[in-house]
């Protein structure tokens, strides 16, 4: 349990901010100013979560006056510049409002876990270690991924990051980031999609005043922001040319340039970058620079889609599922087999985000401590699959598994069965091999 302070003027907003934080067991004060910030002893905290505009002196005063008691910094939605300026005068991370509870918790996770990084780790899962970041796996492919993490984060190198729209992209640069050198850095997050294409120059590399009508004063961009830490692009694929163009002397040079200024500046930044998008193909039809796509990808790590993750689907679920019900302050629930096999056989296309979604719906929907795959809402993606019958004593996963392979195989190739089964079909090969059950064919 940590203590946290929270400095908002907004009475409503303050309030769900502290139900939420003791809802997950923090011991909360409260302040609507700085002022009344200034009479609580910041020696009995353990981090400071404070909005930026307060009536009397804004939030950021509160950055040196509490030192060295961490603060998180919440802004208005598309402030970028609130966002810069302070992380500039050394707020450990900031959050735009109006924010997800999912969002401000994994915030304030992570930041306590640095506060206390010599406290000892108990993670019993397999995933990206020394991390607050929950990346969930076992499947030989999400191995791989954790094993590419924990190579790459402690050097520099520049990462890209592939995936599928909702597969966890920001959660691995999360990872790089927590487990790197840089950690006691900031790490800027700019998704490239979010920001109008006229202004993403001056957000990520600022400008000098007088640089275009209505630039009074001089502003650090984003990059600048990034300087000691890590700087993850998402979306990169998004990105106009002309950004690619200072982007890439960034990569090369190791220096910035402010909109309207002959001087360049040195900053020490890690780039991680992300999309879903095929950037070599991009770069081939002259969408996207070759010469920046052969500079992020230096390091390559590759999330594979939720379908293609066999039975990691049901971990995640669980994981979800108890994270939702304490979110939504329910009682522990639980899936049914039906809603197991459901969730197994779906495809999955909006990936973990969707699967989040689901369960959370599910949740909602339920009158008691069971979810069936009706109020998961799967139906749709399993209407165009053969009803499978059920084992009479089917006891486990493992038999459902054994009993649909061994019903279709000798009328379905395994392209077909894996598709029935919601899987790839190395995973399908995968699972045959663990558990022993060879194409009678081959046998």
């Amino acid at each position: 349990m940590a203590t946290i302070l929270i400095v908002e003027d907004e009475s409503i907003i303050r309030t769900a901010l502290r139900r939420l934080l003791e809802r997950h067991e923090h011991q909360v004060l409260e302040a609507s100013s700085v002022q009344e910030a200034r009479n609580v002893d910041h020696n009995q905290l353990d981090l400071v979560i404070s909005d930026v505009r307060l009536p009397g002196e804004e939030g950021t005063s509160l950055i040196p006056m509490m030192r060295p008691v961490p603060v998180l910094i919440m802004t208005s939605y598309g402030s970028v510049k609130s966002a810069v300026d302070a992380m500039k005068e050394g707020a450990v991370d900031y959050i735009t409002k109006p924010f997800d509870h999912e969002a401000m918790i994994g915030a304030v996770d992570r930041i306590l876990q640095l506060r206390h990084k010599d406290a000892p780790s108990s993670s019993g899962k397999a995933g990206a270690e020394a991390t607050a970041t929950p990346i969930i796996g076992e499947c030989p492919a999400m191995l791989e991924v954790f094993s590419r993490i924990r190579k790459v984060a402690p050097i520099s190198s520049t990462v890209l990051i592939l995936g599928e729209s909702g597969t966890g992209k920001e959660l691995v640069a999360r990872a790089l980031h927590e487990q790197s050198t840089r950690r006691q850095g900031p790490l800027i997050s700019v998704n490239c999609a979010a920001i109008p294409e006229n202004l993403i120059e001056s957000e990520l590399f600022g400008y000098e005043k007088g640089a275009f009508t209505g630039a009074q004063n001089s502003r650090k961009g984003l990059v600048e922001a990034a300087d000691g830490g890590t700087l993850f692009l998402d979306e990169i694929g998004e990105l106009p040319l002309e950004a690619q163009a200072r982007l890439l002397r960034l990569l090369q040079e190791k220096e910035v340039r402010r909109i309207g200024s002959t001087q360049a500046r040195q900053v020490d930044v890690r780039m991680v970058a992300a999309t879903h998008r095929p950037l070599r193909q991009l770069a081939s039809e002259g969408k996207f620079r070759e010469d920046l796509f052969y500079r992020l990808n230096v390091f390559e790590i590759r999330l594979p889609p939720l379908r293609e993750r066999g039975d990691d689907i049901l971990i995640l679920a669980e994981r979800l599922l108890e994270r939702n019900c304490s979110k939504l302050s329910v009682a522990a629930m639980r899936f049914t087999t039906q809603a197991r096999q459901a969730m197994l056989a779906h495809s999955w296309p909006g990936n973990v985000r969707e699967l989040e979604n689901a369960i959370e719906r599910a949740i909602i929907l339920s009158e008691g401590d069971t979810i069936s795959a009706d109020h998961l809402g799967l139906k749709p993606a399993l209407a165009d699959s053969a009803p499978v019958p059920a084992p009479a004593q089917a006891t486990s996963l493992e038999d459902y598994f054994t009993h649909f392979v061994r019903s279709h195989e000798d009328q379905m190739s395994e392209t077909e069965l894996a598709q029935k089964l919601g899987i790839s079909r190395k995973t399908l090969w995968e699972r045959r091999q663990k558990m022993n059950l060879p194409r009678r064919r081959d046998a």
